[in-house]
């Protein structure tokens, strides 16, 4: 099995300019409180007393007991965004349920995006619900973020193992799925074209650790009911990955639906299948987004975060002779000998080193500075 290191891409022109964390699950509810009044996150609030026939129609778009609906007109979903109007499904006091395409208010408090929960009235959008979760990106060129998906349970990161397991990819992914403030799956597809599939699978797990680990194929049903019985009612679930990563094609398993898909280009890249983001009620009860392959990866998170994602090394650190200890030939360096004594993967110190360097434009600078110093 063919494990690409972030060192062994990086060579290769990959660049890691603005890849900055992987945290873990517990550091997620950290990241999404510290957004909470800078982003319309807010937390979970009681259920409403809605009527039983209400609650079991919004059941089948997503809602569970611990998500927020906006106030005024009638409750619904947002499934597609078309520049200014989206594809709203909602249900009528009387639990009726109905589709249109509404334009949003001219004050609409937020714009909206797939997954959001919002108010409807008259066929305008008049209010979006406050978000619990927000799985998002940079803009390229540009310095705030895009919203891709909302008020998702569960960001399915989608990596391909048929031409290797490529971790750098798998970090980068998890980064985006953890700073949501959602629950991360790790999917490993196209596992009928790989090799060595428990590698692969131990070598995610190493990488991403206490996060799920499913090893799938669309073609082979490898893993898929495992997936699908993720996917219960009142969960929302978005797949997360690479343009031709197969997530398409598992949405077509989940389901025995036949999604426009295309074949690879011959160089191994996808065509992007899927070229909106949209919403997918499934027999299982839950409800999938299915958004378009990620083209940008480039992250942009704090320094807190990052020492949250390699809270292992963090650990290490408080024993190094330097408060400031780079982990990178500095004497007295407890993070150097655990590896060389076996205690911590020498990938997870290359890891950390490369995604260090972007911290901020300023960190390689200070570092140096440093070591001149203690020279």
């Amino acid at each position: 099995m063919n494990i690409r290191s972030s060192e062994e891409i990086a060579t290769r022109g990959v660049g890691l300019r603005h890849a900055k964390m992987l945290v873990t699950g517990a550091s997620a509810l950290t990241n999404l409180n510290r957004r909470l009044r800078t982003e319309n996150l807010h937390p979970t609030s009681p259920p409403p007393n809605l009527d039983p026939r209400v609650r079991r129609a919004l059941t089948t778009l997503g809602w569970n007991d611990v998500t927020s609906l906006a106030p005024g007109g009638d409750p619904g979903r947002v499934s597609i965004v078309h520049g200014t109007s989206a594809a709203v499904t909602w249900s009528g006091p009387d639990g009726r349920e109905a589709s249109a395409t509404c334009q949003f208010a001219t004050n609409l408090n937020l714009r909206p995006v797939a997954g959001d929960w919002v108010s409807v009235e008259g066929g305008l959008v008049i209010e979006v619900a406050p978000r619990r979760t927000l799985l998002r990106r940079p803009r390229r060129y540009a310095k705030e973020m895009q919203s891709l998906a909302a008020n998702v349970d569960l960001v399915l990161v989608v990596v391909p193992i048929n031409r290797g397991l490529n971790l750098l990819m798998l970090e980068r992914l998890s980064v985006m799925a953890f700073d949501s403030g959602a629950r991360p799956v790790v999917v490993l597809s196209k596992c009928d074209a790989a090799g060595d599939v428990a590698e692969a699978t131990e070598a995610a797990r190493a990488a991403v650790p206490g996060v799920e680990v499913l090893a799938t194929s669309a073609n082979g049903a490898i893993g898929v009911d495992a997936l699908r019985a993720l996917l219960s009612a009142g969960v929302t679930a978005v797949l997360l990955g690479a343009s031709g990563a197969g997530k398409t094609s598992l949405l077509n398993a989940l389901e025995g639906r036949d999604e426009l898909t295309r074949t690879m280009s011959r160089g191994g890249e996808g065509r992007h299948a899927t070229t909106t983001r949209r919403l997918y009620r499934l027999s299982s009860g839950g409800v999938l987004l299915d958004i378009p392959g990620v083209r940008l990866l480039d992250l942009n998170v704090n320094q807190a975060g990052f020492d949250e994602a390699f809270a292992d090394i963090a650990e290490l650190a408080q024993h190094c002779r330097f408060r400031d200890c780079a982990h990178d030939g500095d004497e007295g360096c407890a993070v150097e000998a655990a590896v060389r004594e076996g205690r911590l993967a020498a990938r997870r110190l290359e890891s950390y080193r490369a995604i260090t360097v972007d911290v901020d434009e300023s960190g390689s600078d200070a570092r140096a500075a440093r070591r001149r110093r203690r020279s």
